[in-house]
């Protein structure tokens, strides 16, 4: 009986103990969460000749949010992403602000597509030349991507014994189809009769790329380079075939080399380049510099306010399409509403649409773009695509009355597909599992996964995915002012890049989401008016909890995983097939430059 009295006594004091540290942990969440809500809502203050030091080693979304906050406890950190939005703001604010004396492109890392970073550095070229302050940049090592963005700089140093990456861009894609044939899972791949180029089913049904999605990857790759290309002879002077030999041959293997090649201006280190900043601000030696982060000078200003009650309402669409609210992406019905909104406000003369979505849920995609017709109907809406408008990201932007894009935005892919995994040979091959049922009509079972499409079915899915993809090509067609033909010949679920897409009418100019906006206020004869940025961002302490789940289940993935995340993610886009319901107008492949 002692004996038992002991183990409870010690179970209690343990329970006890656990409880304290809760409540200890609970109450320092609480404490981090007030200071980190006082230091959001307090403006911050600048100092006299601040440097405004930009990092981009966060993943950098459209829209940041409006309600910062700073949590750092353990797994549970605050929101990781820079808002592009905020970076342009930012750019815009200290062209003129008389506390910023400079700009430091502190460079080791850079998390974004290759149009936001093309948005990014013409904005630093901007302030550059209208502001006459200086930009310096400064890396341990250089990526492709972080390279490209310093090439806006005056100056670009790179660190003794550091890396320049200068070999190239490539595009590679995992193939599935051995995987599945191992467990005797047959992917029936059905896209429409002519869409060649729909390339999204080839990693589930073949093990290499076809002719036609090799073809359309380089080109855009090709495109790619040819911008990256120009931005470091604009900056270094060397000839566009001199590039290209220098990567070709890949002539940067080391420090000495980059320095040698003119590539960087001067290997140095963090306390020289610290120390060149300073001569240029015509700083003392002895003078320490008052740096100041993005996330810390964006809340030191607001926009220039105006009296016009005219507005631009900005419009985000991020992420993939599906029906409903869509918690993770572009909802249907939630973002209809968003411009159901706008349209019927009388006090927004114009729309910005900025769309930023390899596509999704072709239903889902057509009740957006009933919703963004009768906006155009009513007042000028004018699309600015991001990193990627395609397929679906495509089909809610082609009623715009103008779209702009990126050269580097990748967009197109006017097709669709269906696809349906045949699992019976794994069920019962690998697992012993057979099924068996009963039906009151003859296709009351053609969507189940327990056996393989008939000839007839087959068919008539096929008529599904060809009669989505003739609409698809009406959309584009009327939005476009283009024939069928016309489209049908551009489309094809064919992937081009912002310039390609451009000589074949499928967007109105090249330019970011500024020139969009200024576009759209020219054409609904605004000089003076207030820009809204919509729609509404979530609750605060409702968006917190999401993201401590969020950041929660991320820390972990990362602290076992490490590198092979990347791993990860490729599990969960095939796990995300499960969910796909209906005909997909989904985007064939990611593309990600580094």
């Amino acid at each position: 009986m002692r004996q038992f009295f002991k183990f409870v006594f010690a179970s209690m004091l343990g329970t006890f103990l656990m409880g304290i540290v809760l409540i200890f942990i609970f109450i320092g969440m609480l404490a981090a969460l007030g200071a980190s809500l006082g230091s959001s809502k307090k403006m911050t203050t600048v100092k006299d000749g601040s440097v405004l030091q930009l990092t981009f080693d966060q993943a950098i979304v459209d829209r940041g949010a409006e309600n910062d906050f700073d949590l750092d406890l353990g797994p549970f950190q605050g929101e990781k992403t820079i808002g592009l939005n905020h970076v342009l703001a930012s750019l815009e604010h200290a062209k003129t602000d008389d506390h910023i004396e400079g700009i430091f492109l502190d460079l080791s890392f850079v998390s974004g597509g290759f149009a936001t970073l093309k948005e990014i550095r013409e904005k630093i070229l901007e302030f550059k030349k209208e502001s006459g302050k200086p930009v310096v940049a400064w890396a341990e090592m250089y990526s492709q991507g972080t390279y490209y963005v310093a090439t806006a700089a005056d100056a670009i140093y790179l660190q003794p014994k550091g890396e320049l990456d200068y070999r190239g861009f490539q595009s590679e894609s995992m193939f599935l189809k051995g995987m599945f044939e191992k467990l005797d899972i047959d992917i029936q791949f059905i896209r429409g009769s002519n869409n060649r180029f729909k390339s999204y089913g080839e990693m589930y049904t073949q093990d290499s790329m076809s002719a036609a999605n090799e073809l359309q990857i380089k080109m855009i790759l090709d495109d790619f380079w040819a911008d990256h290309r120009a931005a470091v002879a604009a900056k270094t002077g060397l000839e566009a075939a001199r590039l290209d030999l220098i990567a070709d041959s890949l002539m940067v293997r080391n420090d000495d080399a980059a320095l040698e090649l003119k590539l960087v201006d001067g290997l140095k280190y963090r306390d020289e380049v610290l120390a060149d900043l300073k001569e240029r601000m015509s700083l003392a030696a002895d003078d320490d510099i008052a740096f100041v982060s993005l996330g810390k000078y964006t809340r030191s200003f607001t926009e220039k306010s105006t009296k016009s009650k005219d507005h631009v309402a900005i419009i985000y669409a991020e992420g993939g399409i599906s029906s409903g609210d869509g918690e993770d992406g572009i909802g249907s019905t939630t973002l209809s509403a968003t411009i159901r909104e706008a349209r019927e406000d009388s006090t927004v003369k114009a729309i910005v649409f900025r769309v930023n979505s390899p596509g999704g849920s072709g239903l889902a995609s057509e009740v957006i773009w009933r919703e963004v017709k009768l906006a155009s109907e009513a007042k000028p809406v004018v699309v600015s695509m991001g990193n990627v408008a395609a397929s679906g990201g495509y089909y809610i932007s082609c009623p715009a009355t103008k779209i702009y894009a990126e050269p580097t935005t990748i967009t197109g892919s006017i097709g669709v597909f269906g696809m349906i995994p045949n699992m019976k040979g794994f069920f019962k091959n690998k697992l012993g599992i057979t099924f068996d049922g009963t039906k009151t009509h003859k296709y009351a079972d053609m969507m189940t996964v327990s056996r393989p499409l008939t000839a007839q079915e087959k068919r008539i899915i096929q008529g599904y995915v060809d009669d989505f993809y003739s609409g698809f090509v009406e959309r584009v067609a009327e939005g476009r002012k283009l024939t069928h033909a016309q489209v049908d010949s551009i489309g094809q679920g064919r992937v081009w890049s912002g310039v390609d897409a451009k000589e074949r009418g499928l967007v109105d100019e090249l330019g970011g989401l500024e020139d969009a906006i200024k576009a759209a206020a020219s054409l609904a004869g605004l000089t003076d008016y207030a820009k809204v940025e919509l729609p509404k961002q979530e609750d605060f302490f409702k968006k917190l909890m999401k993201e401590l789940n969020g950041d929660a289940q991320a820390w972990v993935a990362k602290e076992y995983l490490g590198e092979d995340m990347q791993l990860l993610e490729q599990y969960k886009r095939i796990r995300d097939v499960r969910n796909y319901s209906g005909i997909q107008a989904r985007m064939p492949f990611d593309l990600v430059i580094q």
